[in-house]
């Protein structure tokens, strides 16, 4: 008997020390989370117009990802779901956006392969799911938007309860706020367990308000506006009067565009500062070398663009959002133009990271495509609640507005700012009758029982009154 219990404990040693191995062989991961900032708003990506220092560093240590989407959102507050995407590895139809507890998140996961983990700033997806996220967390924000300069935040609790008396409020910048706690974080972490850091920052989104040195950084008189400027939309898209639309009078007007682009800019500049911070931290602390850092946006935004402001519209300044890798693994000076989803990070992540994800997900690891081994998806669809639905391949985009019937075709590769309407245009039926029928069939693969048309269709026009909108 007593040879079995010796090869048992021999087999049981052999197993700790080869998982501790593992774990400690393994990449951090640090996670940097921005708020409704669009894909065009980095320097080192072709931007001359913005301060992107820090941004731009990890751009050249890493890949940038120019082709990266937000499937969308089926309610106006569209960073939810896509949160709720990003942290599940689930597309849109297939997610909850409170998260409930079947539905396995990926700082989870990486707690139950060995990681610590540590969540700093916006978590838009309630405290239920956040307790089972994280072992700890500072500076948490359960809001969707707020004063950027009195961020109402928790401290940890262990007992996963965050009720309003526990609420304190933050005394400086929200980005800096929440860039001294990960700061903090990387400071104290002495463990030979690899730690998931998750930061995740309320900038850019409104109130846009940038302390003096950024707000003094650019002049709005001397910014382009947008090329696809418009006074208005040009129709009834079926979100003409939310909240998002509704922080600049109709019509729009140059001056007014250039001092939100402006004050937009001062935000991206000072959260690039924050950054920084977080990336000299990892630096002095020894951990770069062995960190994978992921930088990605919620989604982007229109700001002026077609008329609008929000980023509740399936244009490409929308639903295309910044994404970036850089660390073990990740080639260096690198853009990847494959198409992805959003939700297709959490899968790379882990396949980088050796945590094993459920099967059942919809995002696809990226290590291939990233490496530039082969394609990724063919396909991009997007929806937005049951008023817009929308696919693209590599040339063409369809825009369908079920609610008014009515369809926008854009040919990307010669229009890429989608200022050409060709869907009544004859010479392209063919191409448009194709990219509905790719639509169905998108909508098919994910569960989307939108239907195109409608009987009774709104209005082209709306009426637009010129009401502010509140901050909620």
């Amino acid at each position: 008997m007593r040879m079995p219990c010796r090869i048992a404990l021999v087999l049981v040693a052999f197993w700790m020390a080869t998982s501790f191995s593992h774990a400690a062989d393994r990449p951090n991961v640090l996670v940097l989370v921005s708020d409704d900032q669009q894909a065009d708003t980095i320097r080192a990506l072709g931007n001359e117009h913005i301060h992107t220092p820090n941004l731009d560093k990890l751009v050249a240590r890493g890949t940038a990802c120019s082709r990266a989407y937000c499937m969308g959102s089926m309610v106006g507050a569209v960073c939810v779901p896509s949160r709720a995407m990003f942290l599940s590895g689930r597309s849109l139809f297939h997610v909850q956006i409170n998260l409930p507890s079947d539905i396995p998140l990926l700082p989870e996961l990486a707690g139950q392969a060995g990681y610590i983990t540590h969540g700093i700033g916006k978590w838009h997806n309630g405290p239920a799911s956040y307790a089972r996220a994280f072992h700890s967390g500072s500076n948490i924000f359960f809001g969707g938007m707020s004063n950027q300069f009195k961020v109402p935040v928790f401290d940890f609790q262990a007992d996963g309860k965050y009720s309003r008396d526990r609420q304190k409020i933050g005394d400086k910048p929200s980005s800096e706020l929440f860039a001294d706690s990960a700061v903090q974080f990387l400071k104290n972490h002495k463990s030979d367990k690899p730690f998931y850091l998750y930061v995740a920052f309320t900038s850019p989104h409104d109130p846009r308000t940038p302390p003096a040195e950024f707000a003094r950084m650019y002049d709005p008189a001397k910014l382009r506006l947008p090329k696809s400027f418009l006074s208005q939309h040009p129709f009834n898209n079926g979100e003409m009067t939310i909240r998002d639309e509704k922080l600049a009078p109709w019509p729009r007007t140059p001056e007014v565009i250039r001092k939100h682009i402006a004050d937009y800019y001062g935000m991206i500049s000072h959260l690039d500062a924050q950054i920084g911070r977080i990336l000299k931290a990892l630096d002095d602390g020894g951990q770069a070398k062995n960190t994978l850092v992921v930088f990605y946006s919620d989604h982007g935004l229109a700001l002026g663009r077609h008329g609008l402001l929000g980023k509740q519209n399936l244009y490409e300044h929308s639903m295309r959002a910044p994404l970036i890798f850089a660390g073990p693994g990740i080639p260096q000076g690198k853009k990847s133009h494959a198409f992805c989803y959003l939700f297709d990070v959490p899968a790379t992540i882990a396949e980088l990271a050796g945590i094993e994800m459920p099967k059942n997900i919809d995002g696809r690891s990226m290590t291939r495509a990233l490496r530039g081994q082969a394609p990724h998806r063919q396909v991009i669809f997007g929806a937005y609640r049951d008023v817009m639905r929308s696919v693209r391949d590599e040339r063409w985009k369809l825009i369908r507005y079920p609610h008014i019937n009515k369809s926008q075709l854009f040919d990307l590769q010669n229009d890429p700012d989608e200022l050409n309407d060709l869907s009544d245009k004859k010479e392209h039926a063919e191409t448009l009758q194709r990219l509905n029928a790719l639509l169905t069939a998108q909508q098919r693969l994910f569960n989307d029982k939108q239907a195109l048309s409608s009987e009774k269709p709104a209005p082209l026009q709306v009426e637009l009154k010129n009401d502010s909108g509140k901050n909620d």
